[in-house]
């Protein structure tokens, strides 16, 4: 799919982003891997791993659209990750979680149908799902964008969906280093905001795998959602700590108990496959022929229940402590 292609990765130079490149240059033959970010630092860092021929690293924030414009001149395929991602920042500085998450989005938008882009992806989040605070809404919003786009393009070709996961096992920002820098310091205790606060779980491997399989599975228009384990949180802190008490300190701002990824108001939309599921377009393309209930590779997927909801909380599968320690090495 990839090979002798043009990508371009918003974000590039986060821990996805990174990995994605990773994955790209050991199974495929890339013509161009355009890391798209706005920290010259982290593009230099980037640079002492990721020196081949086929990487350009452009300086450039989402919110300026002729500089992303220019960027995705001649690419084939833009994975969007680029996000402004903390939950308390984004309550205490809402305008700049909205520019980047939103605008930023439309932006990538404009400038992939201007450019005649193949195909976009974008990373989107739990949070996303009956979303409760800012972060989650503006992401939100930019998912419905995104499905949306489909039906600006006109006769153009592109092609837009998402891919919506949960927390990114040691991915910056993540519980898991920050639990960890507490217990290199010797802390006394392990704060926990809620004792009942459950999360998603997925590797950054599996992230990526996922994000590469969707890419070749979308028609557009779709929202991706991996079947996934959870975790709760108390359990997590004993697996990596099993010796320091844990502190309740309470919930912080736009925090959730449990996080939803397909909620139970779209589950008429909803529809089950082995490995996945699909939160199909609410709104109808002009002219679109796509049967979404069939996947690429002949699997028929199944109508969710009018009961169902996927939720942290209500997951059927749940890493044990012993399954944290063995099998994530944490």
């Amino acid at each position: 799919m990839f090979n002798k292609k043009n990508i371009l990765i918003t974000g590039g130079t986060g821990s996805f982003g990174k990995k994605f490149s990773e994955y790209l240059i050991k199974n495929y033959k890339p013509k161009k891997i355009i890391i798209y970010s706005r920290d010259e630092l982290k593009q230099f860092e980037m640079q002492q791993n990721f020196n081949q021929k086929s990487f350009r690293y452009f300086i450039g924030d989402v919110r300026d659209k002729t500089r992303l414009s220019l960027a995705m001149n001649d690419v084939d395929y833009v994975v969007h990750a680029a996000a402004l991602k903390q939950v308390p920042a984004a309550e205490y500085n809402p305008m700049e979680c909205i520019k980047t998450n939103i605008m930023g989005a439309q932006n990538v938008i404009d400038s992939a149908i201007t450019n005649k882009v193949k195909a976009v992806l974008a990373l989107s989040t739990d949070k996303a799902a009956n979303p409760i605070n800012l972060y989650g809404a503006t992401k939100l919003v930019s998912d419905k964008l995104f499905v949306a786009a489909n039906n600006i393009v006109g006769i153009g070709k592109t092609r837009f969906s998402v891919v919506r996961y949960g927390n990114v096992v040691g991915s910056r920002g993540s519980v898991v280093p920050f639990f960890k820098s507490l217990i290199e310091k010797k802390s006394k205790s392990i704060p926990i905001t809620h004792p009942d606060m459950t999360r998603f779980w997925i590797t950054l491997d599996e992230g990526v795998t996922f994000v590469i399989n969707s890419m070749n599975l979308m028609k557009g228009g779709e929202i991706f959602v991996p079947k996934i384990p959870s975790v709760k949180i108390v359990d997590l802190a004993s697996a990596l700590a099993p010796k320091i008490k844990q502190n309740i300190i309470g919930i912080r701002p736009g925090e959730k108990i449990h996080e939803i990824m397909c909620p139970k108001d779209d589950n008429h939309l909803t529809y089950e496959f082995k490995k996945y599921f699909i939160i199909t377009p609410s709104i109808q393309f002009n002219n679109s022929k796509d049967n979404f209930k069939i996947n690429k590779n002949g699997e028929i997927g199944k109508k969710v229940s009018k009961n169902f909801e996927y939720s942290s909380g209500t997951n059927k599968v749940f890493l044990s402590i012993k399954e944290l320690q063995d099998s994530y090495n944490i």
